[in-house]
């Protein structure tokens, strides 16, 4: 058996800490920028901004970009966890928010904030609608328009 044992001299340690830091600085560079998701509100096309939603007043005015009306306080507020793989249940709510430019598989394995507010101006519907919002470090990551009675429906943010 051979041991070899070596001492890092000063050139080699500084040639390690700047190539560090040239990966940091390629990676900085080369990852994608989250942009804001262009959505259709109302008649015209305008951007919703899925940050910054940290507050009660934020996530109703960020429901109101979509025209919907809630109560003022969340009827729920807890925290759920994105699983670490999705099953075929989980995969078909993962397509929704895909179809609303929105994707939950990043966040798996994530413990997230659900808050989710009473609908009161939903149109041609008489039972409860409840809209749901998924919330990671005050972003908006996903979500959803919902009948709360058993056979109902379930869509995006958009009417």
């Amino acid at each position: 058996m051979f041991i070899y044992s070596m001492r890092a001299g000063t050139i080699r340690f500084f040639g390690v800490v700047c190539l560090a830091l040239a990966a940091l600085v390629a990676l900085v560079a080369f990852v994608p920028q989250l942009q804001p998701v262009s959505a259709e509100v109302g008649e015209s096309t305008e951007t919703v901004r899925y940050e910054k939603v940290k507050t009660n007043e934020d996530r109703i005015t960020f429901l109101r970009e979509f025209g919907w009306e809630v109560v003022g306080e969340p009827v729920e507020d807890t925290t759920v966890t994105i699983p670490a793989e999705f099953d075929k249940v989980f995969g078909a709510y993962n397509e929704l928010q895909r179809r609303q430019g929105l994707d939950l598989s990043p966040y798996a394995s994530r413990t997230v904030e659900r808050y989710t507010y009473a609908v009161t101006n939903y149109e041609g519907y008489d039972g409860t609608v409840l809209a749901n919002l998924l919330i990671w470090r005050g972003r908006v990551i996903g979500g959803d328009i919902c009948s709360a009675e058993a056979g109902g429906f379930i869509h995006g943010f958009r009417k």
